[in-house]
């Protein structure tokens, strides 16, 4: 089950546009390797939480090792990697130097898995962080009420961003906030977002 919530936002090829209505994700729990990897160990039975960990982590020093020399790894189901570099412009190939490039990047191309999630989702609409805490803070001071545009207006105000400012603290619980499912391949009416989930 993904939640998301709707948002009001200008589209970020033109922010003179009317803005429209999006969707972002909201992270419902954030996952360590430890309990990915016992996650794994009690859906296989047939290797241990620490056999499995320990695959994923020498998995993970073999990929830099092996994109460090040039190599793109196929990983079957899961994708591809490869790199690409970032490089500061010179004037002539003369003279582009190594010195020229700024980052190696990680480029990750999903496998067959991957392919049409949207199509497997299981969608459902929440209310936002900030709608949330609002509501939260104003049960907590025996409020009935609550100005949901004010709260949104304060975290325009604050210059911050839903996404980035609330993270994952109390996210657990949002599938408990009486929304909607949809169930897989009806989007919800969510669209696609132009920006990251709201963590």
């Amino acid at each position: 089950m993904i939640n998301y919530s709707v948002y009001m936002m200008s589209p970020a090829f033109s922010k003179e546009e009317t803005p429209r209505a999006y969707a972002k994700n909201q992270v419902s729990e954030i996952w360590t390797l430890e309990k990915f990897a016992k996650h794994i160990a009690d859906h296989n039975g047939v290797f241990s939480r620490g056999t499995v960990k320990g695959v994923i982590a020498d998995m993970c020093e073999c990929l830099v090792e092996q994109l460090l020399n040039g190599n793109k790894i196929q990983l079957g189901e899961l994708g591809s990697f490869c790199v690409s570099l970032s490089c500061e412009s010179a004037e002539s190939v003369e003279k582009f130097t190594a010195k020229n490039i700024k980052e190696v990047n990680i480029v990750f191309t999903p496998g067959e898995d991957f392919e049409n999630l949207a199509g497997k989702a299981c969608f459902n609409m929440v209310p936002s962080r900030l709608a949330q805490v609002a509501t939260l803070k104003a049960e907590k001071a025996g409020e009935t009420t609550v100005d949901l545009e004010a709260a949104k207006n304060k975290g325009t105000a604050s210059g911050s961003q839903e996404s980035d400012d609330d993270g994952e603290d109390g996210s657990t619980d949002s599938g408990n906030t009486g929304g909607t499912p949809t169930q897989p391949g009806t989007g919800g009416g969510g669209g696609s977002s132009e920006e990251g989930g709201e963590e």
